[in-house]
């Protein structure tokens, strides 16, 4: 049973995509299925690059957001330590019509999702220099079926899906960064506006894990509300589930020391590229 918000709470802005990853981290949360602490959490859904830009001019209170992005934001936002989208052996994938070697890639133009997105920053850091054009993640198969371009970046379920509309990996950016660095794929966390008192930080940090371990104990009875979210995935219970287990799990509920491992790894690598001006601080907020 949902509870009955109390008009005395504090209200709290919540902005996460619209994918079935996310929708089942928020679920117990935003279903208010356990008591809030005197906040109250309104919901908002968009596209992972718009958050990026919403970032920069501080639009909400708690958000998801791409590591890439999180250098450029961090005196305003503080990193929570839990909601972290991390694979091992996985990631983002360049696909296209027919295979390709990565220097032939260099000289075509790839539809990215977004100049913040990891998954660009990933690109530009296996192959340098490159031509690209942003294209909104959910139109990038459309935009190869009509030959705007050849190739293209894909993120969230897209990289499970690919081969049905026909397209060939050229390769999978969490691949290579397994092999390259022997760590997880830090894509994107969540961050809290530094202008909360640390208390309020460490209460709707705890409330974010406790929704997490929510999902994680009652998946088959949130994944057919969720699925809703997975568009191309959502007439397979099976795939949506495999989706959600590749980026709800043991770093969802908290980094740990691989996982910061990981997001500092790729801040260095960003930095050493010139990608980045400096070295963001890594002050997770911390659980209660």
């Amino acid at each position: 049973m949902a509870l009955v918000d109390n008009p005395t709470k504090l209200k709290i802005s919540l902005a996460h995509s619209p994918d079935a990853d996310d929708a089942f981290m928020f679920y117990a949360l935003t279903k208010k299925l356990f008591c809030q602490n005197g906040f109250k959490v309104k919901s908002l859904l968009k596209d992972i690059q718009k958050l990026n830009e919403d970032s920069d001019v501080l639009k909400h209170d708690v958000q998801a957001i791409s590591f890439f992005a999180y250098p450029f934001v961090e005196d305003n936002y503080q990193l929570l330590s839990c909601g972290g989208s991390l694979g091992i052996g996985y990631g983002p994938v360049v696909v296209g019509k027919e295979k390709i070697t990565l220097d032939s890639l260099k000289k075509k133009t790839i539809a990215v999702p977004g100049e913040k997105t990891t998954a660009y920053l990933l690109l530009k850091l296996l192959l340098g220099d490159f031509k690209y054009e942003v294209v909104p993640f959910d139109e990038v198969f459309n935009e190869i079926k009509k030959g705007k371009y050849d190739f293209g970046l894909v993120i969230h379920e897209g990289q499970l899906t690919y081969k049905k509309h026909g397209l060939k990996k050229i390769v999978d950016l969490g691949e290579w960064w397994l092999s390259k660095t022997n760590l997880p794929v830090p894509l994107g966390g969540n961050v809290i506006k530094r202008s909360f008192s640390m208390k309020q930080k460490k209460e709707i940090n705890s409330l974010l894990r406790k929704s997490i371990a929510y999902g994680l104990e009652n998946k088959k009875r949130i994944l057919p509300y969720i699925s809703k979210y997975a568009r191309e995935l959502k007439s397979s219970h099976q795939l949506v589930n495999k989706f959600v287990s590749m980026y709800v799990n043991e770093f969802t509920l908290d980094y740990g020391i691989v996982g910061k491992l990981a997001i500092r790894k790729l801040f260095k690598m960003a930095f050493e590229e010139k990608l980045i001006d400096k070295m963001p601080r890594l002050d997770f907020v911390q659980f209660i």
